[in-house]
């Protein structure tokens, strides 16, 4: 079953590919992608996808593609859903945003 892509921005690539500089709409986000919002710690997150374009830069030079993460685990097959993941603070205190 396949879910319909939510773009929210777009990148360009430098230095050799060790960087992707990206823009995000966050009104695109807010409008279309609200559901994919979750919280933790008190703190609002979105999950994003920064992709290679396969057909190269467009015409104004944007090598990359943002998506939202529209993934969601499957139900248990006993009737109980999936739990997420624990997250311990270490590892979101590495995080690089």
């Amino acid at each position: 079953m396949s879910e319909e892509r939510i773009y929210v921005g777009s990148g360009v690539e430098k230095f050799e590919g060790n960087l992707v500089n990206v823009s995000v709409c966050l009104t695109d986000i807010k409008s279309n992608a609200e559901e994919h919002i979750f919280e933790y710690n008190g703190k609002k997150y979105i999950k994003l996808k920064v992709q290679k374009k396969k057909d190269g830069a467009d015409d104004y030079g944007k090598t990359h593609f943002v998506e939202v993460d529209t993934f969601k685990p499957e139900p248990k097959k006993n009737g109980q859903a999936q739990s997420k993941p624990e997250v311990s603070q270490k590892e979101m205190d590495d995080l690089p945003f």
